[in-house]
């Protein structure tokens, strides 16, 4: 009897664990619906149709290549551990125990498999925002498939399969570097060979090309919020109360505190309250705290938000500054802010420490180096063969019409 009723509690708890788990993964779903919104509000209308194509074929594409070989890449097996590379085989598969706590104490293989795929198509949306307007369709999805495909999982596996960097002490809880700046590194590169839109730099200054729909991006940054608690919370890899509630907290924290941040900062620097600045404040917090959420009190989060919603604005004037041309300010948000909440990690929380410190900063330059490099030379091959931009009367025309012959807004005013 008593017997029946241990296999009972813990037969419950794994159903418990596992139903919360599949809502994180919806959550996470979710947030592709907020990148397209944003990465649309914060570019012109002419480019919107493209915009949502690229955000709509990237999801399926991340599950397609994570299932042929990127979960097997990203967690190979104990065979591995310590590893800088190792592969399970192609596919998935599993037997009868896939669906028993004989797989994971905690949720199925299959429940597995599916939430940690929503978060590798994430990378390559990162990079969909920095590179948008002058892109040549074919080639970026090209990219898409091979950085899914095998730059986010090797990466990735270095922490989270057990790999070198696990062995070492890095930690990053939610992906600050493994996800977040695993994409930012790919988007730094690509924009650095696509280079900047026809008219933004000229001889003198800058010359602002605004979105064209701020309530679109507001929308876009709300969904991601709300997919974050489904990508942070979630990635506690179970239902535990106190550890969920303290990750959504930290998180709300970080967020709120990064809008705070950047809003303060614009006011100061740019004498208005921009609302694009605000915007990518709240993501700003939400990047920073993702390595460390598990580990933060409240008031660490507050620091750790605020600080990473003064460095968001300050980057985007620097990348402008260099004549980098990233028209959502993804680099800003998932780049800078994912390296600083990665090391934060090694200041704040329960893990700060010279030690962690310096494990962190390796960590977020062993990723770099290699995201760097493999993406360097994925562009360079792209370049040279299917070419990477659009042509200047494509471009100037609008990738809507040059790509996809259609218009978002067919019946409106041209605004271009």
């Amino acid at each position: 009897m008593q017997e029946e009723i241990m296999n009972s509690i813990t037969n419950n708890l794994f159903t418990v664990n596992n139903l919360w788990m599949m809502i994180a993964t919806a959550l996470v779903f979710i947030m592709h619906l907020g990148f397209a919104t944003l990465e649309t509000g914060l570019t012109r209308s002419k480019n919107t149709v493209n915009i949502l194509f690229k955000n709509s074929i990237i999801p399926a594409i991340g599950i397609l290549t994570y299932t042929l070989v990127g979960f097997n890449l990203m967690y190979p097996g104990e065979d591995f551990a310590g590893a800088i590379f190792g592969f399970a085989g192609f596919g998935i598969s599993a037997d009868a125990a896939a669906l028993t706590p004989a797989y994971n104490i905690g949720y199925t293989y299959w429940t597995d498999f599916l939430f940690q795929g929503m978060f590798a198509a994430t990378a390559a949306t990162i990079v969909s925002g920095a590179v948008a307007e002058r892109i040549k369709l074919s080639t970026f999805l090209v990219f898409s498939t091979i950085f899914v495909g095998l730059a986010y999982p090797i990466a990735g596996m270095w922490k989270w399969g057990g790999g070198f960097l696990d062995a070492l002490g890095f930690y990053d809880f939610a992906g600050s570097t493994l996800v977040h700046s695993v994409g930012g590194w790919g988007a730094l590169t690509g924009v650095l060979f696509l280079g900047p839109r026809i008219g933004k730099y000229r001889k003198g200054g800058i010359n602002p090309i605004p979105g064209h729909s701020m309530p679109l991006a507001a929308i876009g940054v709300f969904l991601l919020w709300l997919g974050w608690f489904g990508f942070n919370g979630g990635s506690v890899l179970s239902a535990d109360p106190g550890a969920v509630s303290l990750v959504l907290v930290t998180t709300s924290l970080a967020a709120s505190a990064g809008a705070v941040g950047a809003m303060l900062t614009a006011w100061k620097l740019l004498k208005s309250p921009d609302i694009t600045m605000v915007l990518n404040g709240i993501l700003a917090g939400l990047v920073g705290i993702t390595a460390g959420a598990d580990l933060m009190g409240p008031t660490s989060s507050i620091i750790i938000g605020f600080i990473s919603g003064i460095l968001v604005v300050l980057s985007v004037l620097f990348f402008d500054k260099l004549k980098i041309d990233d028209p959502v300010g993804a680099l800003s948000v998932h780049l800078v802010c994912g390296i600083f909440g990665t090391l934060a990690v090694g200041i704040w929380g329960s893990k700060a420490g010279l030690d962690q410190l310096w494990s962190q900063i390796i960590g977020v330059a062993s990723v770099g180096l290699f995201v760097v490099v493999f993406t360097g030379i994925l562009w360079f091959l792209l370049k040279s063969t299917m070419g990477l931009r659009v042509s200047e009367e494509e471009e100037l025309g609008g990738l809507d019409l040059g790509e996809h012959s259609m218009e978002a807004y067919p019946d409106f005013e041209k605004v271009v």
